[in-house]
């Protein structure tokens, strides 16, 4: 097992932190290592304690580490869609070489020219390209090696909120991690949770995580729009708490054991007991009876991921929609999707072992994005562990020398930024 094909994504969620260690042979991903605690300092997608959230990063961390008997020191980072904005650029240069052939350099100065100004309270995150033009020959995906005297790229410009990006990045830098990579996740997850024909024919990505929802929107191959819904599973636990007078962690179990998104399939003859918060005594309920409770939420929800899709100017989806995230594997989900978003509508779950559950496909994404990124530059990163724990423990942190003169990033790894979408 080679190092250097290891990666370790970081997810963290507004109802659990994700770490995921894995090793990436070809194509295919062997986890061998996952940390999943509950988040605490999180709510909607953003940081609202610093402190707690670095708790759960850690405990995360420690979980992921316990099972390979290996310090975690370097991750790939996943941004929420909260306060995203995407922008249509255009970057013109001239070619450099003597011979008129395209290089990596090339690609750099046209990224480079694309980047507009960008607010002081936003910070860009990555530039999508949409198409590189040699001369008058256009739809180009990769120009290196042409010849040319003109090159042009039209791209879309993601950034975020200063504030936002800057507490994730504090929370991790305080756990102790550096990063190795940055990425929306919406697009890093959406891009392997869709078919090629569904990002080509338009397909929203709909994330249905605890505290909040993700709806990003595909189409020809490419990120069009991205956004974040403040209500997600979570909000069915509470409804489930206050019905069924229970606490909040019975109601989760119940909710995940017994629960039914689609009332006309839900079973009357399916009874279970409920323990009475601050009492001795238990009530009895059908599936049928929570799953009315449960519907009338996740309606609501789906409601409000078409008015998401409304704002974004999405009128039509030939492609339908794709569910995932932790709430989408409760039963019937499905069922109520497609009669209220009135489209086809499938579950992604990730395939590998260890992590076929629909929780964990953004931090399956991340890994998976990260390797295609270094596949297609031919890079190979650094090993993402640092020594055992029992040395690591005794050992004094390492800073991580910069990357490239005076800190910035050296020309490849730029580039591997601008090249968030064309990958075979």
């Amino acid at each position: 097992m080679s190092q250097a094909d290891m990666y370790v994504s970081l997810d963290i969620g507004s109802s659990s932190v994700k770490v995921l260690i894995g090793e990436m042979t070809d194509r295919s991903l062997h986890v061998i290592g996952v940390g999943n605690v509950k988040s605490e300092g999180i709510r909607k997608g953003a940081i609202v304690d610093i402190d707690a959230t670095v708790q759960s990063i850690r405990k995360a961390v420690e979980q992921a580490e316990r099972m390979i008997g290996m310090s975690i020191r370097e991750v790939v980072l996943g941004i929420p869609a909260n306060q995203v904005m995407l922008q249509q650029v255009k970057g013109v240069v001239a070619v450099n070489s003597e011979n008129r052939e395209i290089t990596d350099d090339d690609l750099d100065r046209v990224m480079r020219s694309a980047e507009v100004m960008i607010p002081a309270e936003r910070e860009l995150i990555n530039i999508i390209p949409q198409q590189f033009i040699v001369d008058d020959l256009d739809e180009i995906k990769d120009p290196r090696g042409m010849i040319g005297v003109r090159l042009e790229m039209d791209a879309t410009l993601v950034t975020t909120s200063r504030t936002l990006l800057h507490n994730i990045l504090r929370c991790v830098e305080r756990a102790g991690l550096q990063i190795r990579e940055i990425y929306l996740q919406p697009l890093a997850a959406g891009y392997f949770a869709l078919s090629e024909d569904e990002k080509n024919h338009g397909t929203a990505y709909v994330d249905i995580g605890g505290g909040s929802t993700t709806v990003a929107v595909f189409g020809d191959g490419r990120l069009v729009s991205a956004g974040v819904i403040p209500v997600g599973g979570d909000h069915v636990t509470k409804d489930l708490s206050i019905v069924l007078k229970t606490t909040t962690e019975q109601a989760e179990q119940i909710k995940h054991q017994y629960g039914h998104a689609y009332y006309d399939d839900a079973s009357e003859d399916e009874l279970f007991e409920v323990p009475v918060a601050g009492m001795e005594t238990k009530d009895q309920y059908s599936q049928k009876y929570i799953s009315e409770i449960i519907g009338v939420r996740l309606e609501e929800l789906f409601e409000m991921v078409l008015d998401e899709l409304y704002r974004m100017d999405i009128r039509d989806l030939p492609g339908g929609i794709v569910l995932t995230g932790g709430t989408a594997k409760l039963e019937g989900l499905p069922q109520l999707a497609r009669e209220v978003l009135q489209t086809r509508v499938r579950i992604y779950v990730p395939e590998f072992i260890g992590v076929r559950e629909p929780k964990y496909s953004s931090a399956v994404g991340l890994i998976r994005y990260a390797r295609m990124e270094d596949e297609f530059f031919g890079q190979r990163g650094e090993s993402p562990f640092g020594e055992a724990m029992e040395a690591a423990a005794a050992a004094p942190a390492k800073k991580k020398e910069p990357r490239g003169k005076d800190g910035q990033e050296k020309v490849v790894n730029r580039m591997k930024k601008i090249f968030d979408k064309f990958f075979d």
